[in-house]
């Protein structure tokens, strides 16, 4: 192991597996095949990616997809420098170069052309074709694609096409059991696991609304921030407002019944 990849593996992000999704990345990896993860928002798909490829020892690209990325903002584009007229490569571009991990993020947040410039990396030929400069990029055997999105918040304008989704191997992913969310909550905020508890059920008890009264349930990453508050001294009821109620919702009836249901779970004050 050289000193880069021990000082890569030494800074390994915390991840609590919760089936055999480690081993799978390992083998897709190995095979050279491109990996799709599907879930909802803040159940852990990004710090999965991060902590495997540490693990790994590979750098690691991310992409955070939104409505106006487009296929130049991946692969490059001509700009002026000093009067020149340079190629600038593209994030993806650069890891097509250079091997590594390129995640990008809510795929499917971004514009159609995306997934045509993918295609070409996501079966046998593995290249990226370059079409301003005329290149054909053979992605090394340390490259790998990563995308991820959440099936659950998709309108028909923004799902991920089936003959986009059979290019990748996939893994499904979801909320923690009660009892291990607490243990990850409790290790990433500092907040004792008993005081985590209460908090974690009154997700669970948000959740089961997904959907309904609101559009996404409560990601470990809010109830993280909510017993990071509370660590750090906040009132439970202000914590809770802030972190697992507010950014849920702008409907006040909608924000009045997410507090009535958070009065019924919390300890008495």
């Amino acid at each position: 192991m050289n000193m880069m990849s021990a000082s890569i593996r030494s800074e390994v992000p915390a991840y609590s597996p919760s089936d055999n999704e480690c081993r799978l990345f390992e083998l897709a990896w190995s095979k050279r095949l491109p990996l799709l993860l599907k879930g909802p928002t803040g159940c852990g798909k990004t710090r999965f990616v991060r902590h495997m490829a540490a693990r790994l020892g590979l750098p690691l690209t991310t992409v955070s997809c939104h409505d106006d990325l487009a296929a130049a903002d991946l692969t490059g584009r001509y700009l002026l420098k000093g009067g020149d007229t340079v190629w600038v490569d593209g994030p993806l571009t650069r890891s097509v170069r250079h091997g590594g991990i390129c995640y990008l993020d809510e795929v499917v947040e971004a514009r159609k052309d995306v997934a045509v410039v993918l295609h070409p990396l996501t079966d046998d030929r593995r290249v990226l074709p370059l079409e301003r400069t005329g290149e054909e990029l053979a992605a090394p055997p340390s490259f790998m694609l990563v995308v991820s999105y959440n099936p659950g918040y998709q309108n028909l304008l923004k799902a991920l096409k089936p003959s986009t989704r059979q290019r990748f191997v996939a893994i499904e992913f979801d909320f923690l059991p009660r009892e291990r969310e607490i243990d990850v909550v409790s290790e990433e905020s500092g907040l004792a696991a008993d005081c985590v508890a209460p908090l974690v059920d009154l997700a669970r008890r948000f959740r089961a609304l997904d959907g309904q009264d609101v559009e996404e349930g409560v990601s470990t990453r809010l109830l993280v921030y909510c017993a990071g508050l509370v660590e750090a001294g906040m009132p439970l009821r202000e914590a809770v407002r802030a972190a697992m109620i507010e950014p849920l919702t702008d409907e006040k009836d909608v924000r009045a019944a997410l507090i009535e249901v958070a009065e019924a779970v919390l300890p008495a004050r």
